[in-house]
């Protein structure tokens, strides 16, 4: 990996393999560039960039409050360092919204766009919860949330088969910087941007698991249907963890469709 250092912003770790077209990958909260591993060694053709965003992985830590918008300059100025003008970029989760703060805030970047396991749309009940979730985590840490994770994160085959799997990720999660993903739980909780969808013309897909409680098939209907001429896939069976319980079915999306 590379370090991209900047002038009083965190330095970010990032990744840049393969030739042709430019392809953006990032990750969700509590993860970094690694999660994308399983699907990147299936997307031949491409120059893959991988980064870790700030306050994860290899990256600095995130010291105060930030916006899904401060995570999106991690990813244009990793763009900038590498001279790419534009790119297809795919986010899953917290990526999700980072890939739509992106086409939002600097759309001639985004040549396409696969929105993969995102919330949008949340219904006042569903912002609730969430905000439970982020007094939750404050109070009780890292641990406490790790564990409920693995039963929404994983189908309850793919834990029985693959525990190692689901360990690692688990562990992955464990091993953050405590107040960096206290403040990007917070980000992915907090940040909707289901009323601006609308101006987003990129070519997009939106993509989820059947069983995703949290980034659900509602919400991937929603942003589809805002986002004019987008495709939607609702991958059968699946909970949120797509990255590690079905990379090849992910790799396959993206594909077809970058």
């Amino acid at each position: 990996m590379k370090v991209l250092s900047r002038k009083g912003l965190p330095s970010i770790a990032y990744r840049d393999d393969g030739a042709g077209p430019p392809l953006v990958l990032v990750h969700g909260v509590g993860a970094e560039s690694r999660s994308w591993d399983e699907v990147a060694a299936r997307l031949g053709g491409f120059r893959v960039i991988r980064l870790d965003l700030r306050g994860h992985g290899r990256s600095d830590p995130i010291r105060g409050s930030i916006r899904a918008e401060d995570f999106a300059r991690d990813v244009t100025d990793v763009m900038d360092a590498l001279d790419v003008k534009a790119a297809r970029v795919a986010g899953f989760s917290l990526g999700g919204a980072v890939a739509l703060a992106l086409a939002l805030g600097a759309p001639r970047r985004v040549e396409k766009l696969a929105v993969i396991s995102a919330v949008c749309g949340r219904t006042p009940e569903e912002r609730s919860r969430a905000a439970e979730r982020v007094e939750f985590l404050r109070k009780n840490g890292l641990a406490a949330i790790a564990e409920s994770n693995r039963e929404r994160w994983f189908t309850d085959a793919f834990r029985a088969a693959h525990s190692d799997k689901v360990e690692a990720r688990v562990q992955q999660l464990l091993a953050c910087d405590a107040e960096s993903y206290q403040e990007s739980f917070r980000v992915f909780s907090t940040t909707d941007y289901a009323e601006r969808l609308h101006e987003i013309h990129a070519p997009a897909l939106i993509a989820t698991g059947e069983h995703d409680g949290g980034s659900t098939p509602r919400m991937a209907r929603l942003m589809h249907e805002r986002i004019a001429g987008s495709t939607l896939e609702i991958l059968p069976g699946l909970r949120h963890g797509l990255l590690v319980e079905a990379p090849e079915r992910v790799a396959a999306l993206l594909d077809r469709f970058f």
